[in-house]
C-alpha cells in the first residue's frame, strides 16, 4: 500500500488563507481540476475533522471517506458504513484496516499531516505551489520538532503563474535499535 500526503500551499507554507479553510477560493483552477482527478482516482481518502467540518463530504459508492477524530459519537446520524466513517483508532490501527488497498490518500488537516509523518506512515507527499505569500494562515504539520527529509519524484508546471506541481518520496529512517 502506498500512503500519499496531498496539500496545496503557498511559497510561504501556508494551506490556508488567513486562517480561512476554503482552498478553492484562492488555488488555481489548474490544482483543482489535479486535485479532483486524484481524489476520484481514490478509493479510501483519510481526513481529520477539522478539514470535514467546514466542508462535510457527500459520501459516494466509488470512496471510503475516513475521518478521524476523537469524538466519533458526535457524528453518528452521518456514520454511513464503508462509505462515510468517523473514527477513533489510532492511525496505526487504521493503517492496519487498509494494508491491503493500493493507495490511501491523506488529504489533511495539519494535525492528521503531522500524526502520519511523526510516526513514518506516508510514502510520498503530493504538493502543488501556488505562487502567492499569504503571511498567515495554517501550515501543512502543526508546531512540532520534526526532521522529515524528502526526495523529488517530479515537477511539473502547471500554467503559466507559476502553479507546480510536485511529488516527493519520504524518506524513512532506521528505527535505532535498543541495546
Amino acid at each position: 500500500m502506498k500512503t500519499i500526503l496531498i496539500f496545496v500551499s503557498t511559497l510561504d507554507g501556508k494551506i490556508t488563507k488567513w486562517g480561512d479553510p476554503f482552498i478553492r477560493s484562492w488555488s488555481s483552477k489548474n490544482d483543482q481540476n489535479y486535485f479532483d482527478r486524484i481524489w476520484n482516482a481514490t478509493r479510501v481518502i483519510i481526513m481529520g475533522s477539522g478539514t470535514y467540518d467546514p466542508a462535510p463530504i457527500k459520501p459516494d459508492t466509488r470512496h471510503l471517506f475516513v475521518v478521524i477524530t476523537r469524538h466519533p459519537e458526535r457524528y453518528k446520524n452521518q456514520f454511513i458504513a464503508g462509505h462515510l466513517e468517523f473514527t477513533g483508532e489510532s492511525i496505526h490501527q487504521l493503517m492496519d484496516r487498509f494494508k491491503s488497498e493500493k493507495e490511501v490518500l491523506i488529504v489533511g488537516g495539519a494535525q492528521v499531516a503531522t500524526s502520519f509523518l511523526q510516526d513514518q506512515l506516508i510514502d510520498e507527499l503530493w504538493l502543488t505551489i501556488e505562487p502567492k505569500i499569504f503571511g498567515s494562515g495554517a501550515s501543512i504539520v502543526t508546531n512540532e520538532k520534526l526532521e522529515i527529509e524528502l526526495k523529488l519524484i517530479s515537477c511539473e508546471s502547471a500554467n503559466d503563474q507559476g502553479t507546480l506541481f510536485t511529488r516527493y518520496q519520504v524518506i524513512k529512517k532506521q528505527q535505532k535499535k535498543k541495546r
